[in-house]
Formats: structure tokens, sequence, C-alpha cells
């Protein structure tokens, strides 16, 4: 069995070094296995409805209505304000 591990069956070393070297070969193993199960998603749509959930919860994304509503409320503003300064001096 150890001989089937490359370099560990080819060198003179204890019993405590291959296990050793054992214990960190299957540490990486399973490192890379939780790598591999990192993706919680089925497919690339459930991945990107995800993120645009996200980033419209982040405010990221804003509709037309409430990108326009400080400029027209602005424009409204000066036209009542003009039409004011109309009345009392004109």
């Amino acid at each position: 069995m150890i001989e089937g591990m490359g370099w560990i069956g080819r060198q003179n070393l204890s019993e405590a070094d291959i296990l050793a070297a054992k214990a960190s070969a299957l540490e990486t193993c399973a490192a890379r296995a939780g790598a591999a199960l990192g993706c919680s998603y089925a497919n690339s749509h459930e991945y990107e409805a995800a993120l645009i959930a996200e980033r419209r919860a982040a405010g990221l994304y804003r509709s037309r209505s409430t990108f326009w509503r400080v400029p027209a409320a602005a424009a409204t503003a000066f036209l009542v304000l003009a039409f004011v300064m109309a009345l009392a001096f004109g």
C-alpha cells in the first residue's frame, strides 16, 4: 500500500513520517472535495438570478421612476417658484 504512494514508498521514512504524509494528503483531498461542492447553484441561471437579487437588495439597480423623482421634483419646485415670482412682481 505504501509503495503505491509514490515518493513515500521509495524513501526510508519512519512510521510517524508516513502517517503525517498520509494525513497531509487526506487533508488536501478533503479541501479539494469541499471546493468542488462549494457551488450551491444547479446552473448559471440560478446563479445569475441570485446575483441580481443581491445587487438589487444592495441598491445597485435603480428603477427609472426612482431615478427621475429628484430631477422632476426640482423642476416642479422651479416652475412653482417662477410662477409665484411672476404673480408677485408681474
